[in-house]
């Protein structure tokens, strides 16, 4: 039987509003088509001590297992989401941003480097910082999220490993 994981999704924009947050939905769609729970839905804007409480707030809950964010990952000045999310990483995960630029390159090729998503582990949970774009949220999940939150996916997945994270 596959485990389930309670999810949290964060859209960090200045212009998003939950009538035109794309990416958010389409991941909250996606979540709710897996076998995971969705526990939490923010939007907030980009800023430092906006996104570092929310943060806060979810890694002390005990039934938080994910933390989903996307938007601010791009080379703007306002673009701050993976230094917030990197100053709570114990350890991070460099191949989530690998393969994940490696998959957008099939798309829109050199572009990709604009791309800063990473994702890291805090408090026993797994944190994902994800472009914006609706399409990059899709491609994440759907190329390699959905697999690593699997814990039937051959031959090792990140469920596996976090009971042992703490």
């Amino acid at each position: 039987m596959k485990k389930k994981l309670n999810i949290a999704i964060l859209t960090v924009s200045d212009t998003r509003n939950p009538k035109t947050d794309k990416s958010g939905e389409i991941l909250k769609s996606k979540i709710l088509n897996s076998h995971h729970n969705l526990l939490e839905k923010k939007i907030c804007k980009d800023n430092k001590i906006e996104i570092k409480n929310i943060l806060n707030a979810w890694l002390k809950k005990k039934n938080i297992n994910v933390i989903i964010a996307t938007g601010g990952t791009g080379l703007t000045k306002r673009d701050i989401t993976p230094e917030v999310f990197k100053s709570f990483f114990e350890k991070d995960i460099p191949g989530f941003g690998e393969v994940f630029r490696m998959l957008s390159y099939k798309k829109i090729k050199t572009s990709t480097i604009q791309s800063r998503a990473c994702a890291g582990i805090s408090n026993g949970k797994y944190l994902f910082s994800l472009p914006g774009s609706p399409s990059a949220c899709k491609d994440a999940w759907d190329e390699i999220i959905k697999y690593q939150l699997d814990s039937a996916f051959k031959p090792c997945n990140l469920i596996e490993i976090l009971p042992k994270l703490k």
